[in-house]
């Protein structure tokens, strides 16, 4: 499937039917009206008002009937909406908001959503509210509404967990699914653990902007508010998504290693090396997003008190009018011209004159001299732009290795149509295969990637290189090189196309070095990569 989050779309849509349906099934009505409630305001709540009535009885496990629910309604009536209606009208009322509306006139309620797997519209059946019949004082037959499971899950997803809970409550349900390995799941809980820290971000921005507008429309308890509910995102967050983030890479390493040995990843461990890496995603964007709501955590409090204290000084601020203290002065006394920076410099900003400090000229003055330590200390002398220098000459050459690599597996590929690695292995001489696998790591880091890309479009790579701008890449990138070592006029490749086949026996290359000197023998799975050319 492209588009992987609308897998449980139909389940979200099952949320969201619970509240259209009930919304269509009430406004449609105009009994309403006998009854006061003239806006569609007052009807919702009035309905839902009665709904955790029903749901309070049912969890107290006593009845409801429709003698108990108009009781209630105009309980609720006099003591709040104050509608003019009699007792008779109350049960009335309740009878209309339970058979007509929760219930339908008895006729079985249904919501389309879509299921994009399926490609079709999936139909949900919805029910808010169910009866059955009781005997009060053993003689008297009447009946008990009670809450379905429908109007359970609409009723409890209305009370919204606080704010300093939901990050807590989701990061919980992710480590659970993470513990479980129901990577799918975590996929779902570590995306709203992200758009809660963005949406707290978003806060402390809009929260900054109203301080720049002006401090006195942000009040103290707005600032208390968000300054507590950064601390709470903040506190140790950043060291628990790291300890995930190292257990999510461990993890996808073990099935990369087991996608390069012998053994063949099936179907599902694939999908879940393909969860691990978005949720690795998500977690290197989560940190991230941490780092910033730390950063505007104190931004937002020495932007608070900048303006507080910017404020609180205008209140000094000497006011003078210039008509009588200036001009009419002056008029007075012409002279005072030659005197006019003494009155214009405050208004100019200029920095106040010096002035001979009198306590410091009778303070003993100590010489200030550098002791000379030559044999204590030793000279350092650090070249910065040779040790880039070196740096960069080090990264040229672990390029150039990998470059000679993947350039002899494209010339045999180019030759052949199609080769694998078996074939490699029986044909190739004692110095193509040391150009071929230079050491365990370079090889092992092509091939993964060969593998997990299964085909390479170049002409899509080179159109896509040709639209933007990129800086030249500072580790080894399969795309990157690829484009490189065919960029000539003569190359008809097209594309390359990787296939792991499935044979038993596995195909060994034996006394290759490692990073560290060693000598290891390769035991890897037959992988057979095709040539796909223009012409």
């Amino acid at each position: 499937m492209q588009y992987d989050f609308l897998k449980h779309f139909p389940r979200r849509m099952k949320s969201v039917g619970l509240y259209a349906v009930l919304l269509q099934n009430s406004i449609q009505k105009t009994t309403w009206k006998q009854y006061g409630f003239l806006k569609s305001d007052e009807q919702i709540n009035m309905i839902f008002a009665v709904l955790l009535y029903i749901m309070e009885q049912s969890l107290r496990e006593e009845h409801c009937t429709m003698d108990d629910i108009g009781a209630y309604i105009d309980t609720v009536n006099m003591q709040h909406f104050q509608k003019q209606i009699s007792y008779e009208e109350c049960k009335e009322l309740g009878d209309f908001i339970v058979n007509t509306i929760l219930s339908n006139e008895g006729k079985v309620m249904y919501f389309d959503g879509f299921d994009f797997e399926a490609n079709d519209y999936q139909n949900m059946h919805i029910s808010y509210v169910a009866n059955r019949i009781i005997y009060v004082d053993q003689e008297l037959r009447r009946t008990s509404y009670y809450l379905t499971d429908d109007g359970y899950n609409l009723l409890l997803s209305t009370l919204e967990i606080e704010n300093n809970m939901k990050l807590t409550v989701h990061e919980m349900i992710f480590q659970m699914h993470l513990e479980k390995q129901s990577y799918d799941k975590a996929v779902d809980e570590i995306k709203n653990v992200f758009n809660l820290l963005r949406v707290q971000l978003q806060k402390i921005q809009e929260a900054m902007g109203k301080i720049r507008r002006n401090a006195l429309n942000y009040s103290v308890r707005d600032y208390e508010t968000i300054l507590l509910e950064n601390l709470d995102t903040i506190q140790d967050t950043k060291q628990k998504f790291q300890n995930y983030r190292e257990m999510v890479k461990s993890r996808a390493k073990e099935l990369e290693e087991k996608n390069i040995n012998v053994q063949q990843l099936l179907a599902r461990e694939e999908e879940k090396l393909s969860h691990l890496r978005e949720i690795e995603s998500y977690l290197d964007r989560t940190i991230d997003e941490h780092q910033k709501i730390l950063g505007s955590h104190f931004d937002l409090k020495a932007l608070y008190t900048k303006e507080l204290e910017q404020l609180s000084q205008m209140s000094m601020i000497q006011r003078f009018s210039l008509r009588t203290e200036l001009y009419d002065k002056i008029l007075k006394c012409p002279e005072a011209l030659t005197r006019l920076d003494h009155f214009l410099r405050p208004l100019l900003t200029q920095e106040p004159e010096k002035i001979y400090n009198l306590s410091k000229a009778f303070q003993l003055q100590r010489p200030l001299r550098r002791r000379a330590e030559t044999d204590s200390q030793e000279e350092l002398d650090f070249d910065e732009e040779k040790w880039q220098a070196e740096k960069e000459l080090r990264r040229k050459e672990k390029l150039r290795i990998y470059e000679g690599s993947l350039s002899c597996l494209l010339s045999r590929v180019s030759q052949k149509g199609a080769v694998s690695l078996k074939e490699l292995s029986a044909e190739l001489s004692e110095e193509e295969r040391r150009e071929l696998i230079p050491n365990v790591e370079v090889f092992k880091e092509i091939m993964v990637e060969l593998i997990r890309n299964r085909e390479i479009d170049l002409e899509a790579l080179k159109k896509e290189q040709s639209q933007y701008l990129q800086d030249e890449p500072e580790e080894f990138q399969i795309n990157e090189m690829l484009l490189k070592l065919t960029d000539n006029e003569k190359n008809t490749l097209k594309k390359l196309r990787i296939e792991r086949l499935g044979d038993r026996e596995p195909v060994v290359f034996a006394g290759i070095p490692d990073g560290k000197g060693r000598i290891k023998s390769i035991r890897c799975s037959n992988v057979r990569i095709q040539a796909v050319r223009g012409d």
